[in-house]
């Protein structure tokens, strides 16, 4: 799937391809701790930047701290206050480890000065994510051909993406939250991340209409069927700022997230693996927020990231 959002995005080609993957979070994190400090080691950087919260965002960290390398965490601040969760715990490792930290909003910015953070490490800088769609909306509208291709008209479908352990793992959650999404009365289209698919056939639930299962997509594809939709429904932290970003209304199939500011907007909806809440938030015809300003910055934060850091070298 990268290779897709390198050539799609112009992205140039990696200098180091890991090929880490297919372990448990302890193997696949120990893996790339010690391939990471071995470039660090011949590479002799200035600056580690990391983003997010995944599996090597915390590899990257701490084979950095180690060899006392700063460490740049993007995306820093994020808290569903759910420990159960790895990329929680991947989060808060990170932002007490990193000399940096560029937080997308204004709540990621007071839970890391409630943590004891020190406020000359924390830059309040928006979100590279709004950069990045801000880019290439129009890039997609150009390229993309997926709603002829699916047959599908604008705002006549919804999207749905769950890849999520605590989802994909739990039959009841899984289940549930598949007979929830088949009361629509539009089609679902399910992009089908591969380890969605593998515990469907484990568990034997059966995916019918009017759920469409497709193959993965591009970043241009992706783009174009969220922009499209009458609603998303996803349990990906990444694709509830999307739906905002393009002002489509999110239900997101977790019990908390780190996007809180969504939901206090009342642009996404909380629903867990909850039913009859899926079934109503499908089902329902009332008026839509309206989106009022931009909560995660004015699409320069990448911009904003890298004068900081030259500021630290000076």
């Amino acid at each position: 799937m990268s290779k897709v959002f390198f050539d799609e995005l112009g992205i140039s080609k990696p200098d180091y391809n890991l090929g880490v993957g297919g372990g448990s979070h302890g193997q696949n994190t120990g893996r790339m701790i010690e391939k990471i400090e071995d470039l660090l080691l011949i590479e002799q950087p200035d600056w580690v930047l990391v983003y997010g919260d995944t599996d090597s965002t915390l590899a990257g960290a701490l084979a950095a701290v180690k060899l006392q390398i700063p460490i740049a965490h993007v995306e820093a601040g994020l808290r569903s206050f759910n420990r159960r969760m790895p990329e929680e715990i991947n989060r808060i490792l990170t932002d007490h480890i990193a000399t940096l930290l560029f937080a997308p909003t204004d709540l990621a910015v007071h839970n890391l000065l409630k943590e004891g953070v020190d406020r000359s490490k924390i830059h309040q800088v928006g979100d590279v994510m709004f950069d990045a769609a801000l880019a290439f909306s129009k890039k997609a509208d150009q390229q993309s051909h997926i709603l002829e291709t699916l047959a599908l008209s604008s705002k006549a479908y919804v999207l749905a993406t769950i890849h999520r352990q605590e989802n994909t793992d739990d039959k009841r959650r899984l289940s549930s939250i598949i007979r929830g999404l088949a009361s629509s009365s539009v089609p679902v289209i399910l992009p089908l991340h591969p380890r969605t698919k593998k515990q469907l056939q484990l568990f034997n639930i059966k995916v019918e209409t009017p759920i469409r299962i497709i193959d993965p997509v591009g970043y241009l594809d992706m783009t174009m069927l969220e922009k499209n939709a009458r609603l998303i429904a996803t349990d990906s932290g990444g694709v509830q700022k999307e739906a905002y970003f393009h002002k489509v209304f999110c239900i997101t199939l977790r019990d908390e997230t780190e996007w809180k500011e969504l939901v206090e907007l009342g642009v996404n909806r909380l629903v867990g693996c909850d039913v009859e809440a899926i079934k109503e938030s499908l089902l329902s015809s009332k008026a839509l927020p309206i989106w009022d300003g931009d909560v995660y910055g004015d699409g320069c934060t990448a911009t904003k990231i890298i004068d900081l850091m030259l500021k630290q070298e000076a």
